[in-house]
């Protein structure tokens, strides 16, 4: 039909920068994107060895992909990794704004150093990557957030500076649609409920409890996280900005 056509979700050729992309959800998002013929570049952090193998296992199956070490609480490192990704592929359309971390524990015990490191990585470094990435982004460029179904509903203690880290995406997001709406650049925010990852396994010690909240009562897989992604990164992704979108079993049902 006419207007299945339409809506092919096409991106083979596109170019896409996803923080964070060696591991967990970025890792998934960027296998997903891969697939559907993405050019890729993702940045990491720590282990060099470990995104250059991802790079060799992507380019074996014929595509393109370029590792960046950066660090999210260095501004300069993300402009950088910005300007890598135009230079080695000539242009960007999607980023996807992943990188993060997972403070916990009493908020009184919460330093000062702790407190601006959350804030740089889960809300300057977003602001910066867009800032940079819109300088090369054409009609039809994609920004997506990764945020949390903790930035809805924080059913426990212990959460409370990831929980305000994450809720600012949600202003940031509705913001930026208007800035960017006349650019037909859309821009979203995707909450994660509880994933099963390195960082936080669905046979952990704290799986027990956070299950209970969960309708579906089970993990979310990285795959449901990477699904959403592509399609919004896509043509299903056309008409849908300035919004956030949980994909959390029903944990903020």
């Amino acid at each position: 039909m006419k207007g299945l056509d339409r809506m092919s979700n096409n991106l083979s050729g596109k170019v896409a920068l996803i923080t964070g992309g060696s591991r967990g959800i970025g890792l998934g998002i960027v296998n997903s994107l891969v697939n559907k013929g993405v050019n890729i570049a993702f940045t990491y952090e720590k282990s060099t060895n470990a995104a250059q193998s991802i790079v060799n296992h992507i380019e074996k199956a014929g595509k393109k992909a370029l590792a960046i070490k950066a660090n999210n609480t260095k501004p300069e490192e993300i402009i950088h990794a910005v300007n890598q990704t135009v230079d080695k592929y000539g242009k960007l359309d999607i980023l996807v704004n992943n990188a993060g971390i997972f403070p916990y524990g009493p908020y009184e015990d919460v330093t000062l150093e702790e407190f601006d490191n959350t804030l740089a990585i889960h809300v300057k470094a977003v602001f910066v990557a867009i800032q940079a990435a819109t300088l090369h982004m054409k009609s039809g460029g994609r920004i997506i957030n990764i945020g949390s179904c903790l930035a809805e509903r924080v059913p426990e203690p212990g959460v409370a500076l990831y929980a305000m880290s994450k809720s600012a995406l949600s202003g940031l997001t509705k913001g930026l649609a208007r800035d960017l709406g006349s650019r037909n650049i859309t821009v979203n925010t995707v909450n994660p409920g509880s994933t099963d990852t390195d960082m936080n396994p669905a046979d952990g010690p704290g799986a027990k409890e956070e299950l209970k909240h969960i309708a579906l009562g089970r993990y979310g897989l990285v795959e449901d996280i990477a699904a959403m992604v592509t399609h919004l990164a896509g043509d299903g992704g056309r008409n849908i900005t300035g919004t956030s979108i949980a994909v959390d079993g029903g944990f903020s049902a």
